[in-house]
């Protein structure tokens, strides 16, 4: 079974080779009374490594007689992983170059001549172009879907598909791949299985390779028929995902507070990383306030506002621009808060509640005093109209007949 796997993967990438030819040159460029042909017998073959094509070509018959010129060759090609053409000038017959066997194989190539003749300028001849079609053998609607590689920590790399939208019942997956350190394509080392089901392929470090092309083919068969293949190239270094950053410490000095963390476990070099910090401060009035920033260095200050009442931080890394073109943060880690959840009340703020309540007391102290003197006088007008009233009375008294003095008792 698993040869029979390889060779319906090699099968797929050998039906480049069934292509058209539509060339563009529709007239000859001269130099030195040497006509400046394109090259001939372009081909296309596929030593089985997955996408991974050498182009061949002859020198055109005008030009292989030439004394005293140099001749090169400026080969383009379309890049559809990148939806770009890229371009190379080379003195060989040859060159190697990534594409995706799923889609048509565009090559353009011209020739570039310089002879004593030219006085050192070279002449650029009229380009050639080829397109190679690949057929796509398979039940329709059953390549895989949403392929995704995760490089874990530099440990490890998963990669993870989810079925055709009409992939038959009992279908058995397969997945191969090959780099530029391999003899030969490999299968999947470990397998993730899910449900009895291959949903995926788990690579060790050691099968691994950065900073060159590591492709992948997955195919299957079923009961029904084999499935169409389907192809991948990535770099492994642009899907590194770090560990959870684990070790966290806040202080806070007169305002100023200090996030600090140590880098995450695993083998991402620590200058590879950069970080990314979000705060979430809470205010007194119940408001939350937040914010990001990407940082280089394991260390974020933040200078507490007046009104905050708890500030808390957490963060997570991502492999920076210097070590790979891209990449996936890490999870975040835990939160970290500040130790107190009290109100904070800054030094000068203290002083001024403690001016307002001495001015409270005064007043009160003034107001009660106040209250105690109008009390003192209110009581001495009252006894002395009493005395003024008792000596009335003996008065009126002694002067009235004695008869009459009950009236005014």
């Amino acid at each position: 079974m698993l040869l029979l796997n390889k060779i319906s993967a090699w099968i797929s990438s050998f039906t480049l080779l069934m292509w058209t030819q539509h060339p563009v040159c529709t007239s000859s460029v001269m130099a030195c009374e040497v006509s400046v042909d394109p090259p001939t017998n372009i081909e296309i073959t596929d030593p089985g490594h997955l996408g991974h094509l050498i182009i061949h070509w002859t020198q055109s018959v005008s030009l292989q007689n030439l004394t005293d010129c140099t001749v090169r060759y400026q080969l383009r090609y379309y890049d559809t992983y990148e939806e770009r053409w890229r371009s190379v000038r080379t003195v060989k017959l040859n060159y190697t170059a990534q594409f995706d066997l799923e889609k048509p194989v565009k090559v353009k190539i011209l020739t570039l001549l310089k002879c004593t003749c030219t006085n050192g300028t070279e002449v650029q001849g009229e380009e050639t172009e080829r397109v190679y079609t690949p057929e796509l053998p398979g039940l329709e609607g059953s390549r895989i879907r949403e392929f995704h590689c995760v490089f874990y920590g530099n440990e490890y790399m998963d990669c993870t598909w989810e079925s055709g939208p009409a992939e038959p019942p009992n279908s058995q997956l397969h997945l191969y791949y090959w780099h530029s350190e391999m003899d030969e394509t490999m299968e999947c080392p470990e397998y993730i299985v899910i449900s009895k089901v291959r949903r995926g392929c788990r690579f060790p470090r050691e099968s691994l390779i950065e900073f060159a092309k590591f492709n992948v083919c997955v195919n299957g068969s079923s009961p029904a028929g084999i499935l169409r293949t389907a192809f991948f190239s990535l770099e492994v270094q642009n899907h590194v995902k770090p560990e959870v950053i684990s070790s966290l410490q806040v202080s806070e000095i007169k305002r100023l507070v200090k996030f600090d963390w140590t880098p995450p476990s695993g083998l991402v070099p620590e200058h590879c990383l950069d970080y990314e910090v979000e705060s979430s401060t809470m205010m007194a009035d119940g408001t939350d306030h937040q914010q990001r920033k990407v940082l280089e260095n394991m260390s974020f200050d933040f200078l507490r506002e007046v009104e905050s009442k708890k500030i808390c931080f957490r963060v997570r890394s991502k492999v920076n621009i210097y070590c790979a073109d891209a990449g996936f943060w890490s999870d975040w880690s835990q939160t970290k808060c500040t130790a107190s959840e009290e109100i904070y009340i800054p030094a000068w703020d203290r002083l001024t509640l403690v001016g307002l309540l001495v001015i409270v007391i005064v007043l009160v102290l003034v107001l009660c005093l106040s209250l105690w003197i109008l009390r003192k006088i209110f009581m001495k007008k009252t006894s002395k109209k009493d005395a003024l009233y008792t000596l009335y009375k003996q008065k009126v008294n002694e002067s009235m007949p004695t008869i009459l003095s009950p009236i005014f008792q």
